[in-house]
């Protein structure tokens, strides 16, 4: 009842009829206009609901010329032959400088007669369709908050409405606005062609400046839900009013080290924007303007403009409308006297009858042609509901708002060049997008954006910047490659630059954050971004190394061969004997034995392989050390202990101890040996940790598993050792366990050295080096052991003689007897 008694009240000051104005034209069907010819400069209270009087507020010229274009528009419609032959357009325009006070304009379009009755019942609305109103869509409003403010009252009866300037993202919804249509770009497109121009340039580092309104808001949220994958960060962002300290913005701006700056706001806003900006001397920027600034001639026109840095702007194309200059020049030759004292409805009044056809001409011409679309559009609707045919249309029918909306969705007509229609959203489905750069003097198009083919195009060769050369504008310098971004803060455009270790590497397209690490296959330098494949290494059988040592281990028992042939030829005689008799044959045998290890350490590893590098050697290695050992102990025996404890010497000869002995060696290093393999074989593996760029195949070492082997054989060997170094002061001519004792050195020797070397290197020749430390174990007893024996036999056989061995002897023990 409430809101009844408003609009009677409101509607019931009718005003008388008139003489015509600009804002009226009679016709057979109406279009409303709602265009905000004033600005209201500061918010006004009243203690009552009444309207507002847009004329005693400033003017805006560039609204002004957007008016015209419609008047100039339905003008060029009713002179047309094909467009609606024989029915006439009119127009009721208001001047909406208001969101929540300019209401009586707006039930003016819905009205009947004067009245609205919506709580009239669906038969009353039924008898009282005859003496509907004609107005069958509204052009307008211009604003997304007063398209908010009063499109839902269109809504209701679903008359057209076609925004010529609205770009809010809700307004696209169908569900909420759904006779609700424009020719203007919605904010999102906008904001594409922003974000293009930033990565275009690379300027990730930006401030955001909107205005304090449904249409600054919607810019802002659309510009952060854009940015979220790309590199780009907004520094600072700010929600611009009347009451805006901008100096305080400037110095967060300045603070921030931000040098692009983006405004996203109406003209008004942007005009207090940069004239602040100029005042307080801020320089070498680059503004990025929207649509709704980004022609205008006021701010480009400012003094000091040029110092605030380079401005560039996203604007719809300048398209010449045809016979429009024209329109305007014979309209302002003719003297309009606008009678104060005449009754005119509400803001129907302009005061503008002073403004030149010049100046009108030369102000901001934004979205002019998005007026004369959507007037078009209207009557193009209009044309389709009416079946208008070749000369004549079908003035029969009833026109319903609806049914103009019908065919506003299904509009598809060329004007000017341009497909006009809409998507199933009433966004359009053309046009496009200038990206221009504010010059000395004129404002010049630089590039172009489209959308049904998407193709972004920046002419910077025609681009004077500020400092001679493209800006910079990020919170952290680029890294160099090779670098990872270490994030410092929330924003991830500020960061530290660290370079990439080896082993790892940075594919900054899809993470530059993270340094990735190679496989295990792989290497890196340090600084990388790619990783490089390994040089897996091992000792082929055809390496240099491996030939020699091979040819040495065939030489090794070629000589074990040839001296156990000289041994068995002279086998009676003293030297084999006190080499050891048939002991002999068994060492030359287990040494023999042990060289095929050898072999082993050549080749592509296999388990296999690992296995029969060990097993051979630590074998019958401690086979011949046991031999050794009890050689050693023998000598001793016979030499040292037969003259004090004769009766020992002869139970040791009877029962063959040696034999049990070296029996006992074999049977306890075969079960140590089937122990550890059973708990750790040898397997082959990778090593990669001593050289970053190659894989060096060799075979593991389970310490725990060859624990109990190495131990007994170095049990063995400081036995045979200690019982060898008893008899160093044995007779000087005859000295078996001084050979021994040698021998025994060499092997301590070689062992030390080799695993020294293998704890500091680990290159593939130190599978060589174990090779070789093998082999010199086995030439060292054959060499030093085996090798002098040989010599008495075959070069001194004097000394190959009962007489004189027994000789040395009985010398020896009358020495120890003195």
């Amino acid at each position: 009842t409430l809101l009844g008694c408003v609009y009677t009240v409101l509607l019931n000051t009718s005003f008388e009829s008139r003489e015509p104005s600009e804002f009226q034209l009679e016709g057979d069907y109406l279009i409303g206009g709602l265009f905000n010819l004033h600005y209201v400069t500061s918010p006004i209270y009243y203690d009552r609901p009444e309207a507002f009087d847009c004329s005693s507020q400033p003017i805006l010229i560039p609204n002004y010329r957007r008016f015209l274009i419609m008047r100039f528009s339905v003008e060029e419609i009713n002179n047309s032959t094909t467009l609606l032959p024989n029915v006439s357009l009119g127009y009721e325009i208001f001047d909406h400088c208001s969101d929540t006070q300019n209401f009586p304009g707006i039930f003016k379009l819905i009205s009947d007669n004067g009245s609205i009755q919506p709580w009239g019942q669906p038969q009353q609305q039924q008898l009282h369709r005859s003496n509907d109103s004609k107005v069958i869509g509204v052009i307008g409003p211009f604003t997304s908050t007063h398209t908010l403010t009063v499109a839902p009252l269109f809504m209701v009866d679903l008359t057209p409405v076609v925004s010529y300037g609205a770009s809010i993202s809700i307004l696209s919804k169908n569900t909420n606005f759904p006779s609700f249509l424009r020719t203007v770009h919605p904010n999102k497109d906008v904001i594409e062609v922003i974000v293009n121009i930033l990565l275009y340039f690379n300027w990730s580092w930006v401030a955001f400046l909107n205005s304090d309104d449904d249409f600054g808001i919607d810019g802002l949220e659309l510009f952060l839900n854009r940015i979220k994958d790309t590199d780009i960060c907004l520094g600072y962002t700010k929600a611009l009013n009347d009451n805006t300290n901008y100096s305080q913005v400037f110095k967060q701006i300045e603070a921030q080290k931000i040098n692009v700056i983006i405004a996203f706001a109406p003209k008004l806003t942007a005009e207090a924007l940069i004239d602040s900006a100029i005042q307080l001397n801020i320089t070498n920027k680059v503004w990025i303007a929207d649509d709704g600034w980004s022609l205008n001639t006021k701010i480009h026109k400012m003094d000091g403009i040029k110092n605030i840095g380079t401005v560039l702007g996203v604007s719809q194309p300048l398209v010449t409308i045809p016979g429009f200059s024209d329109f305007i020049y014979s309209y302002k030759s003719q003297i309009l006297y606008e009678n104060a004292g005449q009754q005119k409805f509400c803001n129907q009044i302009c005061n503008c009858s002073n403004l030149t056809a010049e100046y009108i001409l030369s102000v901001d011409p934004s979205f002019s042609f998005a007026v004369y679309s959507a007037v078009y559009a209207v009557a193009y609707a209009l044309h389709n509901v009416l079946q208008c045919g070749k000369g004549s249309c079908n003035n029969n029918m009833t026109v319903q708002p609806y049914m103009v909306l019908a065919e506003l969705r299904k509009t598809n007509f060329t004007l000017l060049n341009q497909s006009i229609r809409f998507n199933e959203n009433g966004d359009p489905e053309f046009g496009s997008y200038s990206i221009v750069f504010w010059n000395s003097g004129a404002v010049q198009e630089i590039g172009f954006y489209t959308f049904q083919s998407v193709n972004f195009f920046i002419n910077t060769t025609n681009i004077q910047w500020h400092i001679n050369k493209v800006p910079t504008s990020m919170c952290s310098p680029k890294c160099c490659e090779g670098y990872a971004k270490k994030p410092n803060g929330v924003q991830k455009c500020c960061f530290t630059c660290e370079i990439c270790p080896n082993g790892t590497y940075i594919n900054s397209t899809e993470d530059p954050f993270t340094c990735i690490h190679c496989k295990d296959t792989e290497w890196s330098e340090e600084g990388s971004t790619s990783c490089k494949l390994r040089v897996v290494e091992y000792i082929a059988f055809t390496d240099t190394g491996a030939i020699l040592l091979i040819i040495g281990s065939c030489a090794f028992m070629g000589l074990t061969l040839a001296m156990s042939v000289l041994f068995a030829i002279n086998y009676n005689t003293p030297v084999v004997r006190s080499a050891g008799g048939p002991m002999c044959f068994l060492i030359l045998g287990c040494l023999t034995l042990c060289s095929v290890s050898v072999f082993f350490y050549f080749g592509k590893p296999t388990t296999s392989f690992c296995i029969m590098r060990l097993l051979p050697f630590t074998l019958f290695y401690t086979v011949g050390l046991a031999c050794f050992v009890v050689r050693s102990f023998q000598i001793v025996c016979i030499f040292k202990i037969t003259a004090k404890f004769p009766q020992l010497h002869s139970l040791w000869m009877k029962y063959h101890g040696q034999w049990w002995i070296i029996a006992g060696a074999f049977v306890i290093q075969t079960l140590l040996l089937l122990i550890g393999y059973c708990y750790g074989p040898p397997v082959p593996y990778d090593e990669r940790f001593w050289y970053r760029d190659k894989i060096i195949v060799d075979c593991t070492i389970n310490l725990k598993a060859t624990a109990g082997p190495v131990i007994f054989l170095a049990s063995l060997c400081s036995l045979c050792f200690i019982f060898s170094y008893m008899g160093k002061d044995l007779p000087k001519n005859y000295n078996e366990a001084k050979a021994i004792t040698f021998c025994l050195l060499l092997l301590i020797l070689t062992w030390i050295i080799f695993t020294t070397v293998y704890m500091l290197y680990r290159d593939r020749f130190i599978i060589i080096f174990n090779a070789l430390a093998v082999l010199s174990s086995l030439y060292s007893f054959l060499l030093w052991y085996f090798l002098p024996k040989c010599y008495i036999i075959i070069f001194q056989p004097h000394k190959n003689t009962q007489q004189y061995f027994q000789g040395l002897i009985q010398n020896y023990t009358k020495t120890l007897s003195q």
